[in-house]
């Protein structure tokens, strides 16, 4: 247990009428938020609900419209992330501010190098780089560079970065979205240290398990204001939903009719030239949802990535509708009727710097009706994708606004539009609900089950395991690049699945 959080000091941070304009949007609107110390602070809304800007005026991203921000009483205006660090304040952004050209133990290391008469310390930094992983759980390869791990490693190093220092507060933005329970678990443990130094931690996340597991208070925004601020252990899961969308939400997970008719993805046997498959075989049904768990690292991504031409085969087969598509290019997948969602939006899903219209249009530019005769329609264009956009309740409704000004649920409804641009029938949902809201989350449940419903196969791939749990038809589970067990109906359950998820003794 932490030490009980000090209600009579000087908070750690008081900020009062925070109000932040973009343009004609206001994003935040005069909201007050308190930070005690050896608190772990939570905050909670729904995508756009102004979260990402409060902890980025605190982390010293962004300089606040009006109001004021008061560290231990004083008054502090941070101009960048580095004055915000040098005040004690660190934060682990959901977007990694990562150097992909340098190692593991460079970037945890990075504007804060060791040296010794003018000379870089590279050995007393990878030692404490290793200790550093070693104390948080996470089983990294120090000499790596960032560009060639999984977004859950990348993850884990934006951790470690913060945590390399000794902050007095701790800004954490969904850092277990790309982790596994026990690396999570690593992490909670690790917070609850810092708790009782006195450390005081905001904490964002969507997960309503976390809210009770690792806070003491939880404030709710919506549309940019201050809603409320309860005690995180005994607020129910109805009424933080209710107060973080003004609506009751009784049920997250839809139920899913299930009719399994043919085989419309088959593999068999798969090797991949990097050595995360080795030897898989699993086969998704048209009306049904095929669940994919395991690890990071179990290859249950990496297999599926290969199936559209992300990643090299060397040996073992695929088939779409019976015909072969072994190492086929994405392109090719495109015209089978396959549709892979990848889990990482800004660095694979968006095209950031365009319209949200061109990224919708973008799988069916080359295609009638968005093309005739070599040329793109783009009254077509603009009409379907505006559809589109309305269909998945895109907020703003605004098509041409570039992708990288909308919130992260919203971009995640982008890419979930462009899967209807053109004729498909087996959809691959690689992390489909990562750093999304409850609201956001329940609407792309909502779309797996009417594209199930309607005959596609699904295959949703999956580090939440009560979302693939409560989705999957059927479900395979991964381990070091295969396929460990395969369950179904009543035999899909948190304790079937979890056994196969690690090293089993010897008998």
């Amino acid at each position: 247990m932490t030490a009980p959080a000090d209600t009579s000091a000087t908070p750690l941070i008081a900020a009062s009428g925070l109000t932040q304009d973009f343009g004609g949007f206001r994003a935040l609107d005069s909201v007050d938020f308190e930070l005690r110390t050896g608190e772990t602070h939570v905050l909670f809304g729904e995508n756009g609900a102004g979260k990402s800007t409060l902890i980025s005026i605190l982390a010293g991203v962004r300089r606040p419209t009006a109001g004021v921000v008061r560290f231990r009483g004083e008054v502090v205006r941070p101009r960048s992330t580095l004055d915000a660090r040098a005040l004690g304040i660190s934060a682990v952004f959901q977007e990694f501010s990562l150097a992909p050209q340098m190692t593991v133990e460079e970037n945890i290391f990075l504007g804060a190098e060791e040296s010794r008469r003018g000379f870089l310390s590279k050995r007393s930094m990878r030692r404490r780089a290793r200790e550093l992983l070693d104390k948080l759980g996470f089983d990294l390869p120090i000499q790596a560079r960032v560009d060639s791990l999984s977004r859950a490693e990348r993850q884990m190093v934006e951790i470690a970065k913060a945590f390399r220092a000794d902050p007095s507060v701790l800004i954490l933005d969904e850092p277990t979205a790309s982790l596994t329970d026990s690396e999570a678990e690593s992490l909670f443990g690790l917070m609850e240290q810092l708790q009782a130094r006195g450390v005081g931690i905001v904490y964002i996340t969507h997960r309503m398990g976390e809210i009770r597991r690792v806070g003491d208070r939880v404030t709710v925004l919506r549309d940019g204001k201050f809603i409320a601020t309860t005690d995180a252990k005994t607020c129910s899961e109805d009424e933080l939903v209710r107060l973080m969308t003004g609506r009751v939400v009784s049920e997250i997970f839809p139920d899913i009719a299930c009719a399994p008719g043919d085989t419309a993805l088959e593999v068999a046997n798969l090797f991949t030239a990097d050595g995360a498959v080795a030897g898989a075989s699993f086969h998704a049904r048209r009306g049904e949802v095929t669940g994919l768990a395991g690890l990071v690292g179990s290859g249950k991504s990496e297999i599926v990535r290969a199936c559209f031409g992300l990643g090299k085969i060397v040996s073992g087969s695929v088939t779409v509708h019976g015909e072969d598509a072994t190492g086929i290019s994405p392109a090719r997948a495109l015209a089978r009727g396959m549709f892979y969602l990848p889990p990482d939006r800004r660095e694979e899903g968006l095209m950031m710097m365009r319209s949200c219209r061109e990224n919708i249009a973008l799988p069916a530019v080359s295609i009638p009706p968005f093309s005739r005769w070599g040329l793109l329609r783009r009254h077509h264009e603009a009409v379907e994708t505006r559809n589109l956009a309305q269909k998945f309740n895109l907020a703003p409704l605004r098509t041409e606004l570039s992708a990288e000004f909308f919130s992260g649920g919203n971009q995640q409804k982008i890419m979930l539009a462009k899967c209807q641009t053109r004729s498909a029938d087996v959809f691959i949902f690689d992390e489909p609900t990562v750093g999304v809201d409850v609201g956001a989350r329940a609407e792309i449940y909502a779309f797996i089950r009417d594209l199930c419903e309607n005959g596609a196969a699904v295959v949703l791939v999956s580090s939440d395991l009560p979302e693939v749990l409560h989705l999957s038809h059927r479900l395979y589970v991964f381990y070091r690049g295969r396929e460990r067990a395969e369950l179904q109906g009543a035999d899909i359950t948190e304790e079937n699945a979890l056994s196969h998820f690690f090293e089993r003794e010897a008998a």
